[in-house]
């Protein structure tokens, strides 16, 4: 049966146009576009999108069923939502890396836990939907004890740095996890992102890689801002064998909306070594059908001026706080920020990638001849499979008025009827009617602003779920004991709806053995990708106002920690200094209530004019820094031992207990309202690793509340109890 014909047409004509001497009569108006079969062209290696580059899908895990598996489906599914081709990942390294931070599988030189997180999860869960889908990924952070031994590079800065063998070492043994455990494989890795080159290093990663049985695994390199520098390595590639050996494919992060371009000798360069070019981290920060549109003139660019034939956009699935820094109004395809509602959103971007994932596949190839710029305003891509299907995506941005084209499907190409697919403001993802080409000619009026994707292959649809649950207010009061997770490894030691943004909250056996609590796991300062502050996971509602944030907390000696709340703000996306406020106690006695006036470093005034923008507007001019509000020696406080820390706000008054009784007292009106969290204290040479245990958060004077519990449909991401989950081998 016909698929289903929908919306208006506006195809002006689909004009019968008898041989060839139709083209030489054609109106000088109309723009002929020929493709032809034999043409040749370079291999597409896929679009889609990077989930990493800070914790991005950490309130995913969190989501009931049957939302979980919607939202997963809607990105991943072949022909049904997005339908991306390529996935990049972050490789976790325990350090900020934007939005927050994800637990690593070696804290330190001698620890190694496969069951850590929900990267490994998101993999699985992407690449069972669709088995073709390319995986890629790379490091932002990495622990600290790589490099500290001095087996650094020279370019990588020696003794402490993240180039060294260690580097080397810790990706091949997370690729050993995703094999031998998680039963996937790597496309393609990276050597860091955005922190730098070093030739040493990506030539032991790729030795290193081969003797482990890895050489199927390409390496791009080295996925660097700013446009002056970010491609100077290649000219050193033709004269260093060795550098040209391990650097499979040349990458950097490309924004073509801001006309960003690979310069022409390096395009040069590349065709000369037979090596492709891949944007591995595009941005198009725009909102509403805007974006949509603007990720596909981002994508037809890319390989119009650029020769770029893969393209991942930061980022897929928005599954982070909304007080956190690029929280997906503007960067996602799918918002999922409300797992406690069930509650997630679809961006108009979504219908932007479809319009290449549903028609396209990573092996097709770019017809020769088949893509460039219209003539009126836009661009178009011609996509051809290993068959004689093809698809030809074309986006009309900056067209102000309609215009003619016509194709000219010449040999070796597929001469059945051509379906169409349009998006435009009112209406995304509509078919049209199909076209039959005559005598392989099709005539048809594009109009402005508007996406078409054109295709002689079969089985799209624009993919739809019933509406999802209405967003609701984060649940309050709120109590987390941690005795719900009697088995961690199935969570991926992460308790529901805790979001670190510094370092590794892992659930854990309580000292002495009995029960579940939280531990922040990292020992030493790790390989930030962000200016370092200390760890730190947030919980709950930015609009908390009048409210008491409680834990028990259990501290090693030597050990700070804390809880804090009305926490406002999580950094820019490059630091993340908080502004807030936190009452912290040492194991010695001191009791600290600090506000934090969280402010970006001059320094992290680095990337692209809209990172830029974007630091700037999240930092107002008022003092920076911490400021001690009041401080205390608290009698009878002492490592190894459990200690009540409760938080209270009531208006400007702010008041700090220990163990049940008050022993800080301030007012301070800065902020008003904002979100819980707890901390470890830290120093240049060690992190705290302190226990919580009871994290409350409940109304001033309230009674204890209930412990949360699992919403029906929450489910273990790592047991085989649902559609969605997977069972984590023995």
């Amino acid at each position: 049966m016909r698929d289903r014909i929908c919306g208006p047409l506006i195809l002006a004509a689909f004009a019968a146009l008898a041989g060839p001497s139709a083209a030489a009569d054609a109106p000088s108006s109309v723009q002929r576009i020929e493709l032809k079969g034999d043409a040749g062209g370079k291999r597409f290696d896929g679009i889609g999108v990077v989930d990493g580059g800070g914790a991005t899908s950490v309130l995913l895990k969190d989501y009931p069923e049957p939302q979980r598996s919607q939202i997963l489906d809607l990105m991943y599914k072949p022909k049904f939502g997005a339908s991306v081709s390529a996935l990049l990942v972050e490789i976790p390294g325990d350090g900020n890396a934007t939005q927050g931070s994800m637990p690593s599988h070696m804290h330190t030189r001698d620890d190694l836990d496969y069951t850590r997180g929900y990267m490994w999860w998101v993999m699985r869960e992407a690449k069972k939907r669709n088995p073709a889908l390319t995986l890629d990924g790379t490091a932002w952070s990495g622990p600290g004890w790589i490099g500290d031994q001095g087996n650094g590079f020279p370019q990588g800065g020696g003794k402490g740095e993240f180039f060294s063998t260690d580097a080397a070492d810790y990706y091949v043994s997370w690729l050993k996890g995703l094999r031998e455990v998680y039963g996937l494989e790597f496309d393609a890795i990276g050597s860091r992102n955005e922190k730098g080159v070093s030739y040493d290093f990506v030539k032991a990663l790729r030795a290193r890689l081969d003797a482990h049985g890895y050489g199927k695994v390409k390496i791009h390199s080295f996925d660097n801002w700013p446009d002056q520098s970010k491609y100077d390595f290649v000219k050193d590639m033709p004269g260093d064998k060795a550098l040209r050996d391990a650097i499979d494919i040349i990458s950097a992060h490309v924004n073509v909306l801001d006309k960003s371009r690979v310069p022409p000798e390096v395009r040069e360069a590349a065709a000369a070594m037979g090596k492709p070019l891949w944007n591995t981290e595009g941005h198009v920060y725009i909102a509403g059908y805007d974006g949509a549109i603007g990720v596909v003139r981002a994508f037809n660019e890319n390989y119009v001026h650029n020769g770029i034939t893969k393209i991942v956009n930061w980022y897929g699935i928005a599954g982070v706080y909304t007080t956190e820094p690029y929280a997906g109004d503007k960067e996602a395809a799918i918002r999922a920020n409300w797992p406690w509602s069930g509650h997630y959103s679809l961006n108009p971007h979504v219908w932007a990638y479809a319009h290449y994932g549903q028609f396209t596949e990573a092996g097709w190839t770019y017809l020769n001849g088949g893509s460039g710029e219209l003539a009126g305003g836009g661009t178009f891509v011609t996509l051809k499979s290993p068959g004689k299907d093809y698809s030809v995506i074309i986006e009309t941005r900056e067209a102000k008025t309609p215009q003619p084209v016509r194709l000219e499907v010449g040999g070796g190409l597929s001469s059945g009827d051509v379906a169409v697919w349009r998006s435009n403001e009112r209406e995304q993802f509509v078919r049209l009617a199909d076209v039959a080409p005559r005598n392989g000619v099709v005539a048809l009026t594009l109009d402005p602003n508007s996406i078409y994707s054109l295709t002689t292959t079969r089985g799209q649809q624009k993919g739809a779920f019933a509406e999802a649950p209405p967003l609701k207010a984060f649940p309050f009061p709120y109590r987390e004991t941690f005795e719900q997770y009697a088995r961690p490894r199935e969570w991926g030691h992460l308790p529901r709806y805790f979001a670190d943004i510094a370092g590794a909250f892992e659930l854990a056996s309580c000292p002495g053995g009995k029960g579940v609590c939280m531990r922040q796991a990292v020992p030493v300062p790790t390989h930030s990708w962000a200016p370092d502050w200390k760890p730190y996971t947030i919980i709950g509602d930015e609009q908390w106002s009048d409210y008491e944030v409680g834990a028990d907390v259990y501290l090693n000696p030597g050990e700070e920690a804390g809880v804090m709340g009305r926490v406002n703000h999580v950094g820019t996306g490059y630091g993340f200094i908080p502004k807030g406020y936190y009452l912290q106690l040492s194991d010695g006695g001191r009791a600290e209530l600090v506000v934090v006036r969280g402010k970006a470093d001059k320094k992290a005034l680095v990337g692209d004019a809209e990172q830029q923008a974007l630091i700037k507007a999240q930092n107002d001019a008022s003092e920076g820094g911490e400021k001690v509000l009041a401080a205390a020696r608290v009698a009878g406080v002492g490592a190894r031992r459990w200690h009540n820390l409760k938080l209270r706000f009531k208006g400007a008054a702010i008041t700090g207990f220990v163990d049940g009784k008050p022993v800080l007292t301030a007012t301070d009106g800065l902020y008003g309202k904002g979100m819980a969290g707890v901390m470890a204290g830290a120093d240049r040479q060690k992190l705290g690793m302190p226990y919580f245990d009871n994290v409350t958060v409940n109304r001033v004077d309230g009674p204890e509340p209930a412990a949360s519990v699992a919403l029906p449909g929450q489910e273990p991401i790592y047991r085989a109890s649902g559609s969605a989950s997977a069972r984590l081998p023995k």
